[in-house]
């Protein structure tokens, strides 16, 4: 049973040691190598790269400090260590969740000044000397997450919602992405809450799911596409309208025709990076007026350009078929606009109705 005990303690330190220098190699890669290793393709949104440099650098620090407080254990110590691996680790967290939401800025202070009242606990804790205090530290820092997991909830729907509506290919910018992350870190924060010196399993799973993170934020960095017009776009939008406060509102008649001339004639609709800002500078408006034409008409511009897609695949197919040429449905949803074809399947069953199986079906034969 010692024997055990030693080498359980031997690859509990080499897993420790791991996981510290995982975090240093991919805070050193994610801050130095500007271009991406996993999807070269992807320009990832810079406030995201370093949120998450941060956190794993963030990371380090805490395995240091509870290092220190595991050769030289006391109440004060361990009140220390954990102050300041609350009040570091959760701002990060929230500033990764916020950053991948690019809809809009969402400041992080707000999640600073929501954890005065945990500084307090450990303030009030360290001066007594009584370590029964964490446990209050524990049920806020628990109550504050469930809070925050509301929150992140209705941001990332009005994220979805706004993604729908600016984007007519929304590869690489899905949302259950983010609730993915999300749960990953509630998990951490539970496992993290409830770990102490004497619960061994928890402490290798703690580590276990710090491996697991550091993966899944690397992915996520890796393949999460910067959306340019989204960190700014209020302030485009606010100067737009500073710019047109004379002209009126073009009529819904000549917007139809302008969308018309510029993107239905022209097939602008098959650039599959087209979004809802540059088709309206294309035809001589902002995205404010075009938003609201489209709302007038009770659709989005998801909806307009994947309906433009859609017909442009069927005449695509049907003249093929016509014509007797073999052809792919996959080979022409990508002359159709789409550079994923899960993307078009789901657009052209929302469109049609039907699967593109079954409609592919009906008509060759």
């Amino acid at each position: 049973m010692e024997a055990q005990a030693i080498l359980q303690d031997i690859f509990f330190v080499i897993l420790y040691g791991g996981v510290m220098g995982l975090s240093v190699a991919e805070a050193l890669y994610l801050l130095l190598r500007r271009s991406n290793a996993i999807a070269p393709e992807v320009t990832p949104p810079r406030r995201l790269r370093i949120w998450a440099a941060a956190i794993m650098l963030e990371n380090v620090f805490s395995h240091v400090l509870w290092l220190w407080y595991f050769c030289r254990p006391s109440i004060p110590g361990y009140i220390i260590v954990c102050t300041l691996d609350i009040l570091l680790l959760i701002p990060m967290i929230a500033g990764i969740l916020l950053s991948m939401l690019q809809d809009r800025h969402r400041p992080v202070w707000p999640v600073a000044v929501a954890l005065v009242p945990a500084m307090v606990l450990s303030a009030v804790s360290l001066i007594c000397q009584d370590g029964a205090f964490m446990d209050w530290l524990r049920f806020y820092v628990i109550a504050f997450f469930a809070l925050f997991l509301v929150y992140m909830f209705f941001a990332v729907r009005r994220y979805g919602r706004w993604l729908r509506d600016n984007f007519a290919d929304l590869e690489n910018k899905e949302v259950w992405q983010n609730f993915l992350i999300l749960a990953v870190f509630v998990l951490l924060s539970i496992v993290y809450i409830f770990t102490s010196e004497q619960t061994k399993v928890l402490a290798y799973l703690l580590e276990i799911v710090c491996i697991v993170i550091m993966g899944l934020l690397l992915w996520r960095v890796e393949t999460l596409q910067s959306l340019n017009e989204s960190p700014v776009a209020e302030a485009e939008e606010s100067a737009g309208r500073a710019e047109q406060t004379a002209a009126p509102p073009t009529t819904t008649t000549k917007m139809d025709a302008l969308l018309k001339k510029y993107c239905e004639n022209n097939q602008l609709y098959l650039q599959n990076d087209l979004t809802l800002a540059q088709l309206a500078g294309i035809i001589g408006t902002n995205r404010t007026y075009l938003s609201h034409h489209f709302a007038q008409q009770g659709i989005t511009y998801n909806a307009y350009i994947n309906g433009l897609r859609i017909r442009h695949f069927v005449r695509l197919y049907q003249e093929a078929a016509v014509a007797g040429r073999e052809i792919t449905a996959q080979q022409l949803s990508f002359e159709s606009g789409y550079r994923s074809y899960s993307t078009f399947s789901a657009s052209f069953k929302q469109i049609m109705g039907t699967t593109v199986a079954a409609w592919t079906h009906s008509v060759v034969r």
